[in-house]
């Protein structure tokens, strides 16, 4: 029963990626359809201070009703937020959906997470979390193969539309199955004790700022990178789908075999190999100004090796350290995506203002990742 529960949560991971990772690129252009480029990361502040209060009222609300039901009601409401994407065509309809969906997505990577620690033997919760990542990360590079066509042929409103149709997939597996999930008693938990909770571990606290700097570097490339390669460089859809395949290649190829191999050697070393690499590919990409698939693809595969390398380790450290039934501890760990949101364009929207070109905020993003290198320096490894 507990391998036919994993194969379904493995697969309802898979199926939520696929609409998560076809939007998540071209939300930043699309929302410039509406606001300007500089005003875009206002938009993901507000729907990420939305989230970060969500993810802490998830626990009441889990406690009430469950995982899975709480999960099926979530991915309807994403449903129906990506339909008014497509169709809305307006500034008060389209805004709104969009935080709706940021907001629901966030809270159903923290469902889905329960769902795999509660079905996952702790000896083996690296195995186990590196094939989810790797599963759910095989969804984000087949999306990127198909999202330049689609955009070429139907533009944005085919793109949430398509997306649509997976979510709608999800909801019914969650209406069908997983009934026999058995929920764990969550523990309720005030946002303030959970932090002070973090803060008394200092593990915690450490591997928490290393997850939130991974989640800042995914924010800025997601908020910026694509407005730099089509705005600034040039390159039409079609390339930048291909381009993105390419450097999430390694989400694909190193999680799983990482996970196993961080159940038997600890997660510090190739906590501090992913900071490095990921930096100095990062300090790299203003150097490069020439609109080519293959030096763009190349760079930005490099810049994800390091990043796939701290995604594994930092969740497989993380879990390592909690109990499934700590909904609120894993909710606080998870509002490190949410909260990135918020960070990025608050650093970012200044310094756009203050540099002489849109490249520079490439060389401040390389400079974090080296200060996440420097706090895992001082981690406390699990073997």
């Amino acid at each position: 029963m507990m391998k036919r529960e994993r194969i379904i949560i493995y697969s309802l991971g898979f199926l939520f990626s696929v609409p998560l990772a076809l939007t998540s690129y071209i939300n930043s252009t699309f929302l410039e359809g509406y606001i300007s480029e500089n005003y875009v990361g206002l938009a993901y502040i507000l729907a990420s201070i939305i989230t970060i209060w969500g993810l802490s009222k998830a626990p009441e609300l889990l406690t009430k009703v469950g995982n899975r039901k709480a999960s099926l009601w979530f991915s309807i409401a994403s449903f129906f937020s990506l339909l008014l994407m497509a169709f809305g065509g307006k500034d008060f309809i389209v805004i709104p959906a969009f935080i709706v969906y940021f907001i629901l997505s966030n809270i159903l990577i923290a469902s889905f997470d329960i769902f795999i620690e509660e079905t996952s033997k702790k000896s083996s919760i690296g195995k186990f979390r590196g094939l989810y990542l790797t599963l759910t990360n095989l969804a984000w590079v087949i999306a990127q193969t198909i999202s330049g066509s689609i955009i070429n042929r139907s533009s944005f409103k085919g793109i949430y539309l398509f997306s649509s149709i997976f979510m709608l997939v999800v909801s019914l597996i969650l209406t069908f199955y997983l009934h026999d999930f058995k929920d764990p008693k969550y523990i309720k938990m005030p946002m303030l004790r959970t932090f002070k909770s973090f803060l008394r571990r200092k593990n915690l606290t450490r591997i928490y700022f290393i997850n939130l700097i991974l989640k800042f570097f995914f924010a800025w490339m997601v908020i910026y990178t694509p407005i730099y390669l089509y705005d600034h460089l040039g390159l039409g859809w079609d390339k930048i789908g291909i381009i993105f395949t390419i450097m999430l290649l390694p989400f694909v190829i190193l999680e799983y075999p990482l996970g196993k191999i961080s159940d038997k050697i600890g997660e510090k070393e190739l906590l501090i190999a992913g900071f490095a690499i990921s930096a100095f590919f990062t300090l790299l990409i203003p150097f490069v100004k020439i609109p080519s698939v293959l030096a763009w693809g190349l760079l930005l595969f490099g810049t994800r090796i390091g990043a796939a390398m701290i995604e594994v380790m930092s969740e497989t450290y993380f879990f390592k350290k909690i109990k499934p039934e700590a909904a609120e501890e894993v909710n606080f760990f998870r509002n490190t995506y949410p909260l990135s949101y918020i960070i990025a364009p608050i650093f970012a929207i200044p310094i756009l203002f203050l540099v002489p070109s849109f490249e520079y905020l490439f060389y401040v993003l390389g400079a974090i990742m080296l200060i996440g290198l420097l706090i895992t320096l001082k981690l406390k490894d699990t073997n």
